[in-house]
């Protein structure tokens, strides 16, 4: 073992040490606690949308994607060919730079759909924050957090005060479905397959933040009795998961974090923290001897390092300010913290499938979407390597889809098959 991989191995920085069929077993034990009502780390959110139905053709949606850093409208309709996306806006998140309150964010929401609320009676609302889904396809905040600071949004009803301001300015009888980011992208992904070819769909996002979701027959959601039969997408808000093992550089990226003792699994897996764990690492090896002091000094001038960054280190690329001995121990360190977010989310994965039996008789779907799996050379090929292996190993199936912009067609398709 080189001196990186026994630096990365003391510190608890260890794919290796992950066992994804022990790993696997213990989250969805996790995840069918959640389902039942009892003690999960992971919230299990039914999110009331049902995919059962097919897409009506040419009726127009309003589509509002409120994400982490920008904020999209649009209209969206399904045509035989797929989804069409017109009036396209967008502009960056309120909240960002300086905080905003709830009232000045529902006033911009509404100020960019106005104009297309002429053309369409139904609002698909993409609003990736932590929130209680209700009856009526409203959702009560729970927290707006990564870069996003929204003032006294607790509590507060997303699509009821969206549609009393719309009222407010004589926009009347509109209707509103709020989902998540992660079940977009499942419904943007499937829209237009047959789904009864596969026996679950999954939806993943990992970029900036990490999440998963899945269809789950309604009457296995026993903490809400009483649900229609059919089909609905549960947001598990994985990020939140607790049951992996992490290091000592990891809990301490935790207490440095805006929300220590949080979204544990999000902090081994998401890109807005692999920077700093690679960071701290590289920091971290230059206490201990492992690096030069240069190079620790040169990692810790930079600041803030992009995710985009530790894929260029982990490809060996962009390290002409570093030794080869120092460059090398860098592109294992960044290679290897990578390699654990993928395998962790293999684990996530599988451990879907575990909980839904998808993958046995039909092969099930994953769509996914996110910078890490978009962009980064070193993530995708890792959790495709991961995952086949334990869908070998346990006899499942399954296909895998990586989308681009599919939460504006996800939105609409939840407002269509849900209004």
């Amino acid at each position: 073992m080189n001196k990186a991989r026994e630096f990365l191995k003391r510190h608890g920085i260890c794919p290796e040490s992950l066992d994804i069929n022990i790993e696997a077993r213990r989250m969805a034990e996790d995840m069918e606690r959640g389902l039942r009502g009892d003690s999960s780390s992971m919230s299990m959110i039914p999110t009331r949308l049902y995919i059962d139905g097919s897409l009506p053709l040419d009726k127009s949606v309003v589509v509002i994607d409120a994400g982490g850093t920008n904020f999209r409208a649009a209209l969206v309709r399904f045509e035989a060919q797929g989804a069409r996306v017109e009036r396209l806006t967008k502009a960056g998140m309120p909240g960002i730079g300086a905080p905003a309150s709830w009232e000045e964010f529902i006033r911009f929401t509404a100020d960019r759909i106005a104009p297309l609320m002429a053309y369409a009676d139904v609002i698909g609302y993409c609003f990736s924050y932590t929130a209680e889904i209700t009856p009526e396809l409203d959702g009560v905040v729970g927290r707006i957090d990564k870069e996003v600071v929204i003032k006294d949004s607790s509590g507060k009803r997303v699509c009821a005060d969206l549609l009393k301001e719309l009222e407010r300015r004589g926009i009347c009888g509109k209707r509103a479905v709020l989902l998540n980011d992660t079940a977009a992208v499942l419904l943007g992904g499937s829209a237009g397959l047959e789904t009864e070819k596969y026996s679950a769909l999954i939806g993943q996002v990992s970029g900036t933040g990490t999440n998963t979701c899945c269809d789950i027959d309604a009457g296995r959601i026993l903490k809400l009795p009483g649900l229609a039969p059919g089909r609905m997408i549960v947001n598990l808000e994985s990020g939140m998961y607790d049951g992996i093992a992490r290091g000592d550089l990891d809990e301490a990226l935790d207490r440095q974090s805006e929300n220590p003792g949080l979204k544990h699994f999000e902090k081994l897996t998401a890109g807005v923290y692999l920077g700093a764990l690679c960071s701290a690492a590289v920091i971290k090896a230059a206490q201990e001897g492992c690096v030069s002091k240069a190079a620790g000094e040169r990692v810790a001038a930079i600041g803030r390092i992009d995710t985009s960054v530790v894929d260029s280190w982990a490809c060996g690329e962009g390290m002409e300010r570093f030794s080869p001995e120092d460059a090398e121990f860098i592109k294992t360190a960044a290679e290897t913290i990578i390699e654990r977010s993928a395998k962790c989310m293999a684990i996530n994965l599988a451990a879907i499938l575990l909980l839904t039996g998808g993958g046995r008789d039909k092969p099930a779907l994953i769509c996914a979407e996110g910078s890490l799996v978009q962009k980064s050379r070193i993530y995708k090929p890792a959790l495709d390597r991961y995952l086949s292996t334990f869908a070998a190993e346990n006899g499942l199936k399954y296909e895998y889809i990586v989308g681009d912009g599919s939460t504006m067609a996800g939105s609409a398709a939840a407002a269509l098959l849900n209004t």
